[in-house]
């Protein structure tokens, strides 16, 4: 486990890329999916912003948080969205690169994985194949993108100084031992074709269903070992095991009407989860509005930038994946309840929107106040040497893959006008 501060940067871009495919062929079979070219596809559109973190900015961090897409077309599916939270203690000093590295595996491997199934999908054995082999995959080809970069970049003597001034002289130790820890990061991701959708999610970070009515839930399962600020990570010595997996299957008359994914410093802004969740409910409705699309989309950075400043002071991330024609106003208030505190702001998007309150108490005034400490077998000072050992010679895939990160760009997406 790694226990983390509320604060991860780097202003990746929400890009669209990705390769054609052939049309999918027809299939039989009572257990699968069946594909035709006459299919009607369905629209989903995606929104994604990351900010900085605002005790980030005062301490002249960059932000850690990393967010991306692939998808074949502007409106229609398949698609693949991929975010990541770089930790922010001294100790992930990398950790920027780290969670561009993962956003970029993800997206590749699970797209490359299901382009194999096209036409013929099999939900229970991508159920019981890719809860193991993805994972693996993603961990296996991030390692290979992180010593590919630190062959390219070794550790730098003002890098190693700069961490014992923060960290105490022991720190350096544990980054020899395990150099993955410099690049730690989170990692979520959904992939979705048309008839259903593949949750993956590695560490912090939150993904919500929002239907039709603005009833929010969540397709993952809880896990117990994320208390406070620890969390799981790339960077540990047996990442593959602690991703949580799940798909589920959807129709046009049965499916969320928008799926949100976040970073934890959005969610960290709210003094509640269930004013959270009343965020995800508030998004559906301000995108059903007239203008909706536009107005969330043009403000969505504005709005985590203000949530980071009077919430958490980390970065902020968030995706949002939705249908249009699911669009409607709530018909039945959601079942979440919320006090009045911590309602968010009015769904009229040229209003301020989906801004948390929280005590100010909260947020960190001083990036070094908060550190990172590995808490494997109980010991948060030491890190398991094995992954260290890892031998990796192969090159960084991306550009075969045509990913475009541009790390100096706007961080925000807006979707090719047609």
């Amino acid at each position: 486990m790694v226990r983390k501060p509320p604060m991860p940067t780097i202003k990746t871009r929400l890009t669209m890329f990705g390769k054609k495919s052939e049309p999918p062929a027809h299939a039989g079979g009572s257990d699968t999916i069946r594909m035709t070219e006459t299919k009607t596809l369905t629209e989903w559109r995606i929104i994604g912003e990351t900010v900085p973190g605002a005790s980030h900015l005062r301490a002249g961090i960059p932000n850690q948080d990393s967010i991306l897409q692939m998808r074949e077309s502007d409106r229609t599916l398949p698609l693949v969205v991929a975010i990541a939270d770089g930790h922010g203690s001294p100790k992930c000093f990398r950790s920027d690169k780290g969670s561009r590295f993962v956003v970029k595996k993800c997206a590749q491997i699970v797209s490359e994985f299901l382009d194999q199934r096209r036409g013929k999908f099999d939900l229970a054995e991508i159920e019981s194949k890719g809860s193991e082999y993805l994972p693996q995959e993603i961990v296996k080809e991030w390692r290979r993108a992180v010593e590919t970069h630190l062959k390219n970049n070794p550790f730098t003597e003002d890098e190693f100084k700069t961490l014992e001034e923060k960290s105490g002289a022991k720190s350096r130790k544990l980054i020899e031992e395990n150099p993955l820890l410099a690049y730690g990061t989170t990692s979520l991701t959904i992939a979705m074709e048309e008839n259903f959708v593949l949750y993956l999610q590695l560490g912090d970070g939150d993904i919500l269903n929002v239907s039709a009515n603005g009833e929010v839930t969540k397709p993952l399962p809880e896990d117990a070992r994320l208390l406070a600020n620890e969390t799981t990570s790339m960077c540990l010595p047996k990442a593959e095991k602690d991703f949580r997996f799940f798909t589920q299957k959807i129709s046009a008359e049965q499916s969320p009407a928008m799926i949100l994914l976040s970073t934890d410093g959005y969610l960290n802004s709210f003094s509640s989860e269930a004013g959270f969740f009343q965020a995800g409910t508030d998004f559906l409705a301000m995108l059903g509005s007239e203008n909706g699309f536009e107005g969330v989309s043009e403000n969505l950075k504005g709005w985590l930038e203000e949530a980071t400043q009077m919430g958490s002071g980390d970065d902020s991330t968030v995706a949002i994946i939705f249908r249009p024609d699911a669009l409607k106003k709530p018909e039945t208030p959601p079942k979440t309840e919320t006090k009045e505190s911590e309602k968010t702001a009015s769904p009229d998007v040229s209003k301020t929107a989906p801004v948390p309150i929280v005590s100010v108490s909260d947020t960190p005034e001083n990036a070094e106040d908060v550190t990172v400490t590995i808490t494997i077998k109980k010991d948060k000072n030491k890190v398991s040497a094995s992954s260290s050992s890892l031998a990796i010679t192969q090159t960084d895939s991306a550009k075969s893959a045509q990913v475009e990160l541009q790390q100096n760009s706007p961080n925000s997406i807006k979707e090719a006008s047609k």
